[in-house]
This record gives structure tokens, sequence and C-alpha cells, in this order.
């Protein structure tokens, strides 16, 4: 059943906060997903993201799989490479980067994932990506070769954000990136949440529950965590309850 995006939407109409915990299929081993999943479970999260910017091929459906074995949360892709597509997850984000002017990384990834997609069964949600500048070069910049939004052009930010929406984007996804020094700001998840009306999921440089609080009274309907946990694994004993 195709309810992963409903399921967001749902929990936005009873104001009920989400979070997403991001797994990196680099970064993570088959041995340590039970122990590691474990945590998770005992958390408040909602959902298991699973992708990163450069990952080696067959290494995410394993993954995923694995990950299933122990926990009933839905599982998203957050691909960063056709390579990364699996049956084996419930639902993908369909990543296009608009902070960017990559073609590729606009409409060509995306052809090039149809002959797989069409295998598949997952639910695909269209998901409009902003990188926002956070002190690094991160990932996703050197991969795509793109340049992060400058956080002081709030305005162009946010009228990005709201081209996706009219574009027809089901989910707005704004991101320090992965091993960012600093969170998105608040002034700007502020910003673009005014003006959107689809979902926004902020994620990338948060670190502690602080500036996951932060993120969420700045009016983020979901946030997501991700390096702070392959840092700190017990910042998942402080998400127990809100």
């Amino acid at each position: 059943m195709k309810n992963v995006l409903n399921n967001i939407l749902h929990n936005i109409f009873i104001n009920k906060r989400q979070l997403a915990v991001l797994i990196d299929p680099d970064k993570m081993s088959l041995e340590n997903v039970k122990p590691f999943i474990k945590k998770v479970n005992r958390s408040v999260a909602n959902y298991i993201f699973v992708g990163g910017s450069n990952v080696a091929e067959d290494v995410t459906e394993p993954l995923v799989l694995e990950i299933k074995a122990h926990s009933k949360l839905p599982v998203i892709l957050f691909p960063g490479d056709v390579s990364q597509i699996t049956d084996a997850a419930n639902a993908m984000l369909f990543l296009s980067l608009m902070s960017g002017r990559n073609p590729d990384y606009l409409i060509g990834k995306h052809v090039e994932a149809i002959p797989r997609l069409k295998e598949t069964e997952l639910e695909v949600i269209p998901t409009g990506y902003l990188l926002i500048e956070n002190g690094i070069k991160t990932s996703v910049q050197k991969i795509t070769d793109t340049p992060p939004m400058a956080k002081d052009k709030v305005d162009t930010i946010v009228n990005t954000a709201l081209a996706g929406e009219l574009l027809g984007m089901r989910l707005m996804y704004l991101e320090a990136g992965s091993g960012a020094s600093q969170p998105v700001p608040h002034e700007i998840i502020s910003a673009v949440k005014h003006e959107l009306t689809i979902p926004l999921i902020v994620g990338g440089g948060i670190k502690n529950k602080i500036q996951l609080d932060d993120a969420f009274r700045a009016g983020a309907n979901m946030v997501v965590i991700g390096t702070a946990l392959e840092e700190n694994e017990d910042f998942l004993h402080e998400l127990k309850r809100w």
C-alpha cells in the first residue's frame, strides 16, 4: 500500500512532530544494523531514510532488507544515485536539486531512474531539495558540482521553494548537508514554511535536541538526523519522548 505521503500529511493534520533517522549505506555495516535499529525503535523516530551521496553499488538493498528485518518503521530511500533504488524499501524521495542548476540533478537522473522504477512498487514522492550553505563544502556539493544557496539570500530560497511547490513537488527539503557544521538557520525555515502549503523537511547539522527543537519551532514538519547519530548514538536516548 502506498501510504507514506498520506501518513506524513495525517501527522501534520494532528500536529504531530515527525522524525526521520538517516542511514548511509557506506557508513553502516550489516552486523551493526540490529543493535542500532533497536535504539531507533525505542526512540520517537517515525521513519528511516536510507541513502547517501556516494554509495557503492549493490549495498543499499541488503541494508534495507536488514533494517526491515528488525523494524516496522517505513523505510524511505533518500538516493544520491540511480544505483540506490531498491524495491525492498517502502517509498522513495524523487529528489530534484533545485538549489543548483546542474541538469543531471534537475531532470537527467530522474529520466535515468525510470526503467528501474517501472520494475518496482515503490511509492515515489516528488521532493524539492534545497542545499543551504553551512560553512563547509559538503559531499552533495562535491558530487553534484553545484553550489549551495547563500543563507543570507532568504528571498531567493523562499522563491525557489515556492517555485518547486508550483511545479508539483509534494515535499520540500531544506538541507545543510551531511556533516554540516551548523543546521539550516531557523529564520530560513520559518520564512519558507510561511509560504509553503506542502510539508517541509529539514536536515543536516542537527547535533543535539536543542537544535532539533529549534527546527520544529521554526516550522519544520519533519526533521532528519544522520551524522549526529554516526558520531554519537546516545543522541537516540534523548529521543525516547518529545
